[in-house]
């Protein structure tokens, strides 16, 4: 199978922050691969430097076959590209948002009028192809911009972070949509997201990016399969000593993490290891508001190879976004 895109040891500095490190990865053609991680893990610097929006200070990258550095014009013409942002006229109709789109891309009137009635059909707006933008549904308008990124029939479309900010029914609405489209056409998909169960839900195999580095790869299910045992998780109340808690939780696992009240170890069989795990807490004096056992996750996949889990750098990251 050919590789659409090629990567290889792209780096991208800004300042003093290293958004990119040595990232390298492939997508093949007709796969959906997800680059997932926390926010600002570097994962759409990576994509803006792949639909060459962003030049890269080191490494290279092949995408449909011509070079992101020397040959940006035919990348263009092979890509469609989704940015998070609204990329949406408000004030113009679903129909003529995509008409606009394909006159940026010098489609003939007639190719133009027949392959936005298309894309409408295909994302589900025909119904509301000739109302204004600014009247639809968030789910709607990200709907809208997949459809124009598809307008000149790319042969890769990235998107990035295609549900953000989307409310739960309205996520579950696009990944359907999303689905149905990297399975019925013969279109290759690299979307980035920090959604974990988005990735396990979409992508044929998922690079994970954490600080600008790529620390696994593989299939959803090689991914989860490559952790023995299983997960538990315990929710302690109150504040206890984190050296008493581990003490206590470390018999027989096979890794331990205390997270502010939450404790989370792998064992070799859960439903067994849960008892014994609760009776040690319990003499140690700590108090239990919950525990529960599960197979591993993608969050226990994160877990295992930065030490940290998902979710806590991901609301890290927000915390210093929003800090400034």
């Amino acid at each position: 199978m050919t590789d659409i895109i090629t990567a290889r040891n792209l780096t991208k500095r800004y300042g003093a922050v290293e958004a990119v490190a040595d990232v390298s990865f492939a997508v093949a053609e007709g796969e959906v691969v997800c680059l997932l991680g926390p926010n600002g893990a570097g994962k759409s610097t990576t994509v803006r430097i792949l639909a060459t929006l962003t030049r890269a200070d080191g490494g290279s990258a092949f995408v449909a076959g011509y070079d992101v550095h020397t040959q940006q014009r035919s990348v263009r013409a092979a890509i469609g590209y989704v940015a998070q942002s609204a990329g949406t006229d408000a004030y113009l109709t679903g129909r003529e948002n995509l008409l606009v789109q394909a006159a940026a891309h010098r489609l003939r009137r007639s190719e133009a009028s027949h392959r936005a009635a298309e894309l409408l059909d295909l994302v589900g707006l025909a119904h509301a192809a000739d109302r204004i933008v600014r009247t639809y549904s968030g789910g709607m308008q990200r709907r809208l911009e997949i459809a124009m990124g598809m307008v000149h029939r790319p042969r890769l479309l990235f998107l990035d972070e295609p549900t953000t900010g989307l409310d739960p029914e309205a996520r579950a609405t696009m990944w359907n949509e999303l689905t149905g489209l990297a399975h019925e056409r013969t279109l290759s998909i690299l979307l980035t997201t920090h959604y974990l169960e988005e990735a396990d839900r979409l992508a044929d195999r998922i690079v994970i990016i954490s600080h600008g580095r790529v620390i696994a790869e593989g299939t959803p299910e090689a991914l989860k399969a490559g952790l023995a045992g299983d997960s538990v998780s315990i929710e302690l109340a109150g504040s206890p000593p984190a050296d008493m808690v581990m003490a206590a939780a470390t018999v027989g696992a096979r890794a331990v993490t205390l997270d502010g009240n939450l404790l989370r170890t792998r064992v070799e069989h859960g439903n067994q290891a849960l008892p014994a795990i609760l009776s040690r807490l319990a003499a140690a004096g700590c108090q239990i508001e919950s525990a529960s056992v599960a197979r591993p996750t993608l969050d226990d996949v994160y877990l295992h190879h930065t030490g940290r889990s998902f979710t806590v750098d991901d609301d890290a990251a927000r915390r210093a976004a929003v800090a400034g």
